[in-house]
């Protein structure tokens, strides 16, 4: 299956690393402390991974304009508490090195920030693992294409000859616009059964079932 593809592209949040529960938490937290509704947390979770505008638009309908950078203020403050409690999904760190190992190229395609993705990715001990990166404060967020075709763009790979691994509809939407493959996990934010409907080449239930889909054992 490998040899189909000369670049995988992993999301972050809940793809590779278990913060989804961390992550709507947060939203809550913030909504709570500005006295709007609290989404309940299928409402939360679901916006994980899209641009602030339109994340905040989901999941927190009553934000006026003028308080987005409030609700941000609190979310981060949230966040950079809790952050440290995410860590990478078991089996993310074998694939990422059994595909190294092959010399494939690796990006990641991220909703986070630069700066949230480079604390990240430091944390983790992968910040000289990946060969190119976009945030959703670089260009268009997902389920936009932009990401996808810019990274493929920039590593000189065809969009066909791509893999999007993600955990979200938003990432498995970007991928079909961009016109690359894609194959979803199921660990993360959204439900297996929503992620079906977008007719992924696979779904996984785990990192370890998905790194034997791509390199089965000889």
């Amino acid at each position: 299956m490998l040899e189909r593809f000369d670049l995988v592209v992993f999301d972050w949040d809940g793809t590779l690393i278990d913060s989804t529960a961390t992550i709507a938490r947060c939203i809550q937290a913030a909504a709570a402390d500005l006295d709007l509704p609290v989404p309940d947390f299928e409402r939360a979770s679901h916006v994980i991974g899209l641009g602030l505008r339109d994340a905040l638009a989901l999941a927190v309908p009553d934000l006026d304009a003028a308080r987005v950078a409030a609700f941000s203020e609190r979310y981060r403050v949230h966040y950079l508490a809790a952050e440290y409690q995410c860590d990478l999904f078991e089996g993310a760190r074998e694939l990422i090195d059994a595909l190294r190992a092959r010399q494939l190229p690796l990006a990641i395609a991220t909703g986070k920030s630069r700066a949230g993705l480079a604390r990240a990715l430091a944390a983790a001990n992968l910040e000289r693992v990946f060969a190119a990166t976009r945030c959703a404060d670089q260009t268009h967020p997902k389920p936009h294409p932009a990401m996808l075709l810019e990274l493929t763009e920039e590593l000189r790979v065809e969009p066909a000859r791509t893999l999007m691994i993600g955990d979200t509809t938003h990432d498995l939407q970007m991928a079909a616009a961009a016109r690359t493959r894609a194959v979803g996990v199921t660990h993360g934010a959204h439900r297996a059964d929503a992620l079906r409907e977008l007719a992924p080449l696979a779904l996984f239930d785990s990192l370890r079932e998905l790194h034997a889909w791509l390199l089965p054992a000889k």
